[in-house]
């Protein structure tokens, strides 16, 4: 591997082969200038250092924004275009007519402050959460290694690292052991870059092979990734259909309503001669309903309220529109380890090769455990199974030789090491045996170490159809790190493991498989032995099972193998990456779910990353979902949540877009008739908050199942266009009846409360196939609003403070007949549509 190493100015050194840094942009420079080296402190600072430089205000006291602050959500949600609309008009009303014409201007701020409230909860869920799932680095200070805190590291400090930690602030390497770190997220080269003392490390890269630790140069703002932060807040938003089509339909509704409104202005000022406040009135009237104000609103809580909940059960949302994003998913890509299985493994069997002394075996894994002061899991288990002083055992830490103890393990040493790294797919650790004599030992995947035709194989492949990890333990000749070390290493011994089962993964499973949500699980373990894992837990599929390394490098033919298969072994990071990309290119929506260092790049290109809240600190950075209780079960939950959130905000979107079509279609009926506008803002306040506002609110939070379907936009306004076109026509119908049936004075408030009739008559059946399908709840709600406007005609007090009266009996009736008529037209043109579109 080549190394790279970067001067002061942030070039390559000679010898380099690589591009330094991708363009963060004009006034950022991706690696600072460094202070010299400074001189190595194995200690760490004293206490007394870091409180002077607590003092001097050399901490790294940036903030982690895990959401908007207040501040931003306060203008998010009052500093809006449309509230800008309503506020103006609401203005003109508090002048010129009765406070129940201003009602619309009071429901607005009670929306926008419901709005800002449920926010400030998921702000609240949300930031105590990512609290609760930051991992800590280990500081080294007065010689004791300290977990503390990311905003309490000081300048100076030194940080301990090893596999998967992220580098926090940026630094100078002080101590390498075998160090490689993957700068891929801020350079996109996903290459492993070897880290020698004196080198410079960036925050923002994490580790992946060996350990060691470097010394804090730039703490706070003047760190690279807190630079990064400042240009980009952490608070950016996936993709999101749901809010890039409302965003559509309300520039569209902008463009209808500008027209509308000046036609509807001059109609009432200048063509009819009204009373001045009565004609502002009936213009404003005409005005308000064609904004949708409370759909934005209901996106937002439905939003918050479903990272609530998820926030209950021990899941970080990290991005609010991760759940809608996970609900549109169809095909989700599992690693095995830690996601079907359980971090742990056993030690069940050793079986000595080639005529090997299981004694000396069992040595020489004594002692090749207590060569990594951080084991992976495999090799913890091997540690579990024989510890160094022959009882329970501790993971070795500290020092270059490591010494093992218990009988003759006295006297074996360590000498070098050699960590696991996933590109290799192996170990190593040279020895100093009892005898003084040196051997180099290897510890990794069977199928690497040995050669293509062994026939050891052929046993190894016996115990990995039984669901069993395989780990060959060889003696290599020559040098531990030389390039060649696996080439001709001696097979001495198969270690046997066997990994423990998640108890909740296989009805997980099932449920991804009811929901034709396609399962692939993608890992770096033997293919066979992958399957059989998966088989256990009953993932359809689950033989076909192909070895990556005979994986096709050609997208589209990657892309058929993907779809063909549904487990895959011997996946390289790398390969990871090609796979989602290869599903993506087909047109699917891929999760990705892991919680190793190795699943970094897949999940930071899947359209959703899922990572385990044990999962090493680079996996949850680029995560959008953080499984805080390590649960692979609450992907259910997320889904579930995703589903309801679209599916309500589809079925509500629908309600108040029917508003706008046929609030547009009246004011330009209006206008082209040269009538008055038949309502004033009190009447069309009364029919949104019984036929949209009240009941929107409790659809957008119900339980709903249904599958996400793409096309919102479409989808809604296939149903809302004709369904305001009917609404207003069905309206407008019955408003020139009654002013050919009424006369005289009090004419026109009796033509407008035959149009209120019909027009809420046929909004109420809207609603009432959108509650579709029943429950008590539904059938509850849509007759507690009719109940609501019934009250309001038959109570006196009530008649004259929304000026709604029913005069006579034969329009009243007529009124009724032809919003029977309009039902029975918008039956028949929903399920029309529903035949011909699909719903």
């Amino acid at each position: 591997m080549t190394q790279r190493a970067l001067d002061s100015s942030g070039e390559q050194t000679p010898g380099s082969s690589r591009p330094t840094m991708i363009d963060a942009g004009a006034e950022l420079d991706p690696v600072h200038p460094m202070e010299p080296p400074p001189a190595r402190r194995p200690d760490g600072l004293s206490t007394a250092e870091v409180a002077e430089r607590v003092a001097r205000g050399e901490v790294n006291d940036v903030p982690v924004r895990s959401s908007r602050s207040v501040t931003e959500i306060v203008r998010a949600n009052v500093f809006t275009r449309f509230n800008l609309i309503i506020g103006v008009l609401w203005v003109i009303m508090l002048f010129v007519a009765p406070i129940q014409d201003s009602l619309f201007g009071f429901v607005i701020v009670a929306n926008t402050g419901i709005g800002i409230i449920q926010e400030w909860r998921a702000k609240k869920t949300l930031d105590s959460l990512a609290v609760i799932g930051e991992a800590k680095p280990t500081v080294r200070r007065d010689g004791v290694a300290a977990e503390i805190s990311t905003s309490e590291i000081v300048l100076g400090d030194l940080v301990e690292l090893g596999p998967g930690d992220k580098v926090v602030v940026d630094g100078t390497v002080s101590e390498a052991d075998s160090l490689e770190i993957d700068e891929s997220l801020l350079t996109g080269e996903a290459d492993p870059v070897i880290k020698r003392a004196g080198d410079p490390v960036m925050s923002g890269s994490f580790v992946v092979a060996g350990g060691g630790a470097f010394t804090a140069t730039k703490v706070g703002r003047e760190a690279y990734a807190a630079q990064l932060a400042e240009e980009a807040s952490r608070f950016t938003l996936v993709h999101s259909e749901l809010r890039s089509g409302i965003s559509t339909i309300l520039k569209y509704v902008t463009w209808m309503m500008v027209p509308t409104a000046i036609g509807l202005i001059i109609s009432q000022l200048v063509v009819k001669d009204n009373n001045f406040k009565e004609s502002v009135a009936r213009t404003v009237g005409g005005i308000v309903p064609m904004i949708p104000e409370g759909l934005v609103l209901l996106t937002s809580v439905a939003f918050a309220i479903g990272v609530v909940r998820l926030g209950r059960k021990q899941c970080l949302v990290q991005e609010l529109p991760a759940i809608e994003g996970l609900a549109r998913v169809d095909v989700v890509c599992l690693d095995k380890t830690g996601t079907l299985t359980e971090g742990g493994m056993d030690v069940t069997e050793v079986r000595p090769l080639n005529g090997s002394d299981e004694a000396y075996v069992t040595q020489v894994l004594r002692t090749f455990g207590s060569s990594d002061p951080r084991p992976n899991a495999s090799l913890q288990a091997i540690i579990d199974a024989y510890p160094a002083n022959g009882g329970d055992a501790l993971p070795a830490s500290g020092g270059d030789t490591l010494p093992a103890s218990g009988g003759d393990a006295e006297s074996w040493t360590v000498t070098d090491a050699m960590p696991f790294s996933s590109a290799r797919k192996y170990s190593g650790a040279a020895l100093t045996e009892a005898d003084g004599t040196d051997s180099v030992w290897l510890l990794g995947a069977p199928d690497v170490l040995l050669s293509e035709g062994d026939a050891t194989l052929t046993e190894i492949e016996q115990l990995n159809e039984q669901g069993l990890r395989v780990l060959l333990l060889a003696r290599a000749e020559g040098e531990l790190d030389a390039p060649g070390a696996a080439a001709g290493a001696a097979p001495t011994a198969l270690v046997v493991l066997e990994q423990r089962l998640r108890p909740d993964a296989g009805d997980t499973l099932a449920y991804f498989a009811d929901q034709n949500v396609a399962t692939k699980v993608i890992s770096g373990d033997n293919a066979v032995s992958v399957g059989a894992v998966a088989g256990k837990l009953g993932l359809a599929g689950a033989e076909n099972t192909l070895d990556a390394r005979r994986l096709p490098t050609d997208p589209d033919e990657m892309a058929t193998a993907m779809e063909e298969n549904a487990v895959f072994g011997r996946v390289t990071p790398q390969q990871k990456r090609d796979m989602v990309a290869a599903l993506q290119s087909r047109g699917h929506t891929v999760a990705m779910t892991g919680d190793g260092v190795n699943d970094v790049l897949a999940l930071k290109d899947a359209d959703i990353g899922v990572s385990m809240g044990s999962g090493s600190e680079a996996t949850r950075a680029v995560a959008q979902i953080v499984l805080l209780n390590n649960s692979f079960a609450t992907l259910p939950s997320v889904v579930a949540e995703g589903r309801r959130v679209i599916g309500n905000i589809t079925r509500v979107a629908t309600l108040f877009l029917t508003k706008t079509v046929y609030s547009v279609l009246l004011a330009i009926l209006v206008v082209c008739f040269q009538v008055e506008y038949p309502f004033l803002p009190r009447h069309l306040t009364l029919l949104s908050t019984l036929t949209i506002g009240v009941p929107a609110f409790f659809l957008a939070l119900a339980p709903n199942k249904e599958r996400a379907q793409p096309h919102f936009v479409r989808r809604v306004m296939r149903y809302a266009i004709p369904s305001g076109v009917i609404a207003a026509a069905a309206t407008f119908a019955t408003y020139l009846v009654a002013r050919h049936y009424y006369s005289g004075e009090g004419a026109l408030e009796a033509e407008t409360s035959a149009a209120t009739l019909t027009l809420f008559l046929v909004s109420m059946w809207v609603l009432a196939i959108i509650a579709r399908p029943y429950t008590w709840w539904r059938v509850g709600l849509v007759a507690a609003m009719g109940l609501g406007f019934l009250i309001v005609l038959v109570v006196p007090w009530l008649q004259d403070f929304f000026a709604l009266k029913l005069v006579g009996a034969p329009m009243p009736w007529t009124a009724v007949g032809i919003a029977v008529a309009a039902a029975a037209l918008l039956e028949f043109t929903w399920r029309w549509v529903g035949r011909r579109f699909g719903m």
